[in-house]
């Protein structure tokens, strides 16, 4: 008999890039759009957990981005913290409908 081969349900960069690329086809619908994206998004995480991983990762990143470079031109570390902070709500707030989404798509798959 051959050995059993797993296969990994999903992945959250493959989610992460589903996600990006349907939200930015659908950007014409305000609400089915995101959901859309985040359902399509969580199916392709395999999970509830890695797909709001999924959606968190890029507000997460775009945080980091602002705090390492606003403080490395300012050179003030406070300027930075509050201009990562900044950076991760703009970024977070827009998530609620692609949250449910994946929600759905983490459970769905």
């Amino acid at each position: 008999m051959s050995p059993k081969t797993v296969r990994k349900k999903g992945s959250v960069a493959a989610a992460v890039v589903w996600m990006f690329v349907i939200s930015l086809l659908l950007f014409w619908l305000p609400v089915f759009g995101p959901l859309i994206a985040g359902l399509v998004g969580g199916k392709r995480a395999g999970g509830v957990g890695p797909a709001i991983v999924a959606v968190f990762f890029p507000a997460i990143a775009l945080g980091v981005f602002f705090l390492v470079f606003s403080t490395a031109l300012t050179g003030m570390p406070v300027v930075g913290l509050l201009a990562g902070a900044g950076g991760f709500l703009l970024a977070a707030s827009g998530a609620g409908m692609l949250l449910v989404g994946a929600i759905v798509g983490g459970v769905l798959a």
